[in-house]
């Protein structure tokens, strides 16, 4: 499976708004957990078992819960059984789409 999350404390007391710590302190749970990972601007994904997935999830955001006195998770999952790899082999598809679809114009 594979799930994108974003997780972020309010009530921070901060007047810049600013998050990057408490991100920074999820983002170490994730990478310290040995699941296959990407993390962009705005979310993280990571791939594994149910579980093991959401077990990283639970922990970053608990983790996060430490710098305010609210937290907001947003969480999309793409539950294929019998699929791995697929954090980069969607990417690699659509790469793959995107350049027939070029070689279709040049012709």
């Amino acid at each position: 499976m594979l799930v994108a999350f974003s997780v972020a404390p309010s009530g921070t007391g901060r007047s810049d708004g600013s998050v990057h710590d408490a991100v920074a302190a999820a983002v170490r749970i994730v990478r310290e957990s040995g699941l296959p990972h990407r993390t962009t601007s705005m979310f993280t994904e990571i791939e594994g078992e149910w579980d093991d997935v959401f077990d990283v999830v639970k922990r970053a955001t608990e983790a996060v819960g430490a710098f305010g006195s609210r937290v907001s998770l947003v969480l999309k999952a793409d539950i294929r059984p019998g699929f791995t790899g697929e954090l980069d082999a969607k990417i690699d598809r659509l790469e793959a789409a995107l350049e027939a679809s070029e070689d279709e114009l040049d012709d």
